[in-house]
């Protein structure tokens, strides 16, 4: 059993920064990639920020430049640091892990961007 564990979450102004984690556990044998994903309220989910095997990360347009997504395998953890936020980014934000067999979800945490 795979589990992945969000935080970091919370209420910051526009143009503030929040880092996201998301930890690591269970029997992961392999990983193709990992990432983080994004669900606003009333739209589908998307694609933040992903991080392959191979070590290509690929960003969202939106996120481009403000947002970087790091993983450090000694802590199982896997990082995304949001800088200059805006109210477009305001969502629950997801972790998740595909070992090329399934793919596994975090319970996702809030993230508020307003004034």
């Amino acid at each position: 059993q795979v589990h992945l564990a969000e935080s970091g979450g919370g209420s910051v102004q526009p143009g503030g920064s929040l880092k996201l984690s998301c930890a690591l556990s269970g029997k992961i044998f392999s990983i193709a990639d990992i990432g983080w994903y994004r669900q606003a309220p009333g739209q589908m989910r998307e694609m933040v920020a992903t991080n392959s095997k191979g070590g290509l990360k690929n960003y969202a347009d939106s996120v481009k430049g403000r947002f970087a997504i790091s993983i450090d395998l000694a802590q199982n953890t896997v990082y995304l640091e949001m800088n200059n936020l805006t109210t477009q980014d305001t969502a629950v934000y997801y972790c998740r892990l595909n070992n090329g067999a399934s793919l596994y979800w975090g319970q996702g945490v809030q993230v508020t961007v307003s004034s």
